[in-house]
């Protein structure tokens, strides 16, 4: 449970359970949980979400205390685990709910996140443009109990997704840069 020094922030990088898994490894994350935001429909199902019709992007949102882990710190970690130049999707999953976004909780989140995402562009790393959008978070929707640390629950089947999509081998990649 998140005590009143701790802050929240939200991060949709295609699927949820490699975010939620990349994030609660790091010290100073109490809680990532996956779920919907940015949509239309109250109380999404992962099936309706699954259309790509309800304009709700898979995410994950990260409680910390920021007396051990800073905001930057996050956003770091996101830019690791995510490619911001792909328009689709991230990686083997394409489609609208698996575009990559920064929801802000507040001002200071969202000048950090603008600042981040311009020092990104002139760092010259990617040949393409950043396209992860930067938008003020909405209502976020718990996914159902089952996409909960998938990655804890299902750790073959995880193991064998982030291999199998791509997003392993990128962040290998990343981290030689």
């Amino acid at each position: 449970m998140a005590s009143s020094s701790q802050k929240k922030a939200i991060f949709a990088g295609g699927c949820f359970w490699c975010i939620e898994a990349a994030m609660e490894e790091l010290d100073g994350v109490t809680e990532a949980v996956n779920g919907y935001i940015g949509g239309t429909v109250e109380n999404p199902s992962y099936e309706q979400v699954s259309t790509g019709t309800t304009g709700h992007l898979e995410a994950t949102e990260v409680t910390f205390d920021p007396a051990i882990i800073s905001y930057q710190e996050l956003l770091d970690r996101f830019w690791l685990n995510t490619d911001p130049t792909d328009t689709e999707g991230q990686f083997s999953d394409k489609g609208p709910q698996y575009r990559t976004a920064i929801f802000y909780m507040d001002d200071k989140q969202k000048k950090l996140a603008e600042e981040s995402i311009e020092s990104l562009q002139r760092s010259g790393k990617y040949q393409k443009p950043i396209v992860t959008q930067l938008l003020e978070a909405t209502t976020f929707y718990p996914a159902e109990e089952y996409h909960q640390d998938y990655y804890k629950k299902k750790r073959v089947q995880y193991q064998a997704y982030k291999k199998g999509s791509g997003r392993e081998d990128y962040i290998q990649k990343q981290q030689e840069k």
